[in-house]
């Protein structure tokens, strides 16, 4: 687990992550999941445009949770009742995974596949919905390349995203999404290069990379150069940067250019989404994942002595199959001593086809309890990042009238009647908190 759960759709609210409506044309877009998905709905929207399908619904599925493949099939049924002559087209990793199940839906009109979803062709109305065949999905393994998409419109102007990487090779037991997303695969650097200094010159002041298993990008590429290569040719070759920013990654994978890019310049930003899911050894081993606590700790610890002013995030599984007490308690001691500010709490639901769904599984109660107790924690530890911002001056992006995001991941709130531009780098003067957002004012 990794980018996909950057933005999770599991929220326990039955609505899309995100809904996007072009009035021009009808076109309707409901997004689940990941901040990829999300920038994936945008080449979507664009290939949708330029091909002419109008009074349509694109649905972009997450498989991360059964419970967000649930708030998928709720959100059709809404989205059938309030448009009953719109055509529905159903893709992402829930349809990639069970398309037969979406298909059964009477609701849906067209399911697409993960890689037909990314092409220009697959849009042209007489295409796709032209004929009987109804399911338009094919085998995501044998997907080889990742093609590079440039998006400049998402989120307006306040920052942009750049899909470097997709698909995931590894296999932890608890995760469906490999199977909703390939193999990995990597998009040329020079490609990458090209876009960023696009995106810089058309006004955006902050750049996030993502991808599905971001520290794998290279992996596949002639030389298999790891991501902190990557990341120091963005550096150097595009020089007017103001900020770099990355995606969830997966800790264990952590290079030394990429340590060293990360500690050592300070247009990157100083935050990272750790993929750590326990902190329990015996946990971890189950789960398939590749770290053991003791590295995790030892990277937080190395990354706060090189960097002090970076903060972390994390996800966390609460009541993984045979996960006992004491196994939680350690999950609940690796916040403070990984230094966590930010938690990603996932209360473990079985994914039908992964090997942890075979496993014991905790009662219900257990678990809901579980991911309570790391909720006030995650509610602690936030509290206390924020109280260690208040009376500093901190850079931030403007995304919004009265709101803007520091480089360490922190929210601030400002009087909307100062309102730089979205996008703009401003420095803000931090006077207080809510427990959930700084608030501020603009200084010189």
């Amino acid at each position: 687990m990794s980018a996909h759960t950057d933005n999770p759709a599991a929220s326990g609210a039955d609505t899309p992550s995100t809904r996007e409506t072009d009035p021009e044309n009808g076109l309707e877009i409901l997004t689940f999941g990941c901040r990829l998905n999300a920038w994936e709905s945008e080449v979507m929207r664009a290939h949708a445009r330029e091909a002419g399908l109008d009074n349509a619904i694109l649905v972009n599925t997450c498989a991360v949770t059964s419970e967000a493949v649930r708030q998928a099939r709720q959100s059709i049924r809404k989205a059938r009742r309030a448009n009953p002559d719109a055509k529905i087209i159903v893709t992402g990793c829930a349809a990639q995974v069970d398309p037969a199940m979406f298909a059964a839906m009477p609701e849906v009109d067209r399911v697409v596949g993960n890689a037909e979803k990314l092409r220009a062709e697959t849009f042209d109305p007489v295409t796709l919905l032209g004929g009987t065949e109804k399911v338009r999905v094919n085998d995501i393994m044998s997907v080889r390349e990742t093609a590079g998409h440039l998006v400049e419109g998402m989120e307006g102007r306040a920052r942009a995203y750049v899909q470097v990487q997709n698909g995931c090779d590894h296999r932890c037991t608890f995760c469906i999404i490999p199977y909703g997303r390939g193999n990995s695969r990597s998009v040329p650097a020079g490609e990458i290069v090209n876009q960023i200094k696009s995106l810089v010159a058309s006004g955006h002041s902050e750049v996030v990379l993502t991808g599905v298993d971001l520290t794998s990008w290279g992996g596949d590429l002639p030389g298999t150069p790891p991501l902190g290569r990557l990341v120091q040719a963005i550096m150097k070759q595009v020089p007017d940067l103001p900020r770099l920013r990355l995606s969830s990654i997966d800790a264990i994978e952590i290079d030394e250019a990429l340590f060293e890019a990360v500690t050592g310049d300070t247009r990157i930003a100083p935050y990272l989404h750790l993929s750590l899911q326990a902190g329990d050894n015996m946990i971890l081993k189950r789960m398939k994942r590749r770290h053991s606590r003791e590295d995790a700790i030892a990277l937080c610890n190395r990354l706060k002595a090189a960097r002090p002013e970076i903060a972390f995030g994390a996800d966390i599984i609460a009541g993984f199959p045979t996960e006992t007490e004491a196994m939680f308690e350690n999950s609940l001691k690796l916040v403070d001593e990984c230094q966590l500010a930010y938690l990603h709490v996932f209360p473990y639901s079985p994914r039908p086809g992964t090997p942890a769904a075979r496993m014991p599984q905790l009662e219900k109660a257990v678990i809901k309890a579980r991911a309570a107790r790391l909720r006030e924690k995650a509610d602690q530890v936030l509290a206390a990042h924020l109280d260690s911002m208040i009376g500093t001056v901190t850079d931030a992006l403007m995304e919004k009238p009265g709101f803007a995001r520091a480089g360490n991941f922190a929210a601030i709130r400002l009087p909307e009647t100062e309102f730089p531009r979205a996008g703009a780098l401003v420095n803000i003067q931090v006077t207080h908190h809510d427990g959930r957002e700084l608030h501020g004012e603009l200084t010189a």
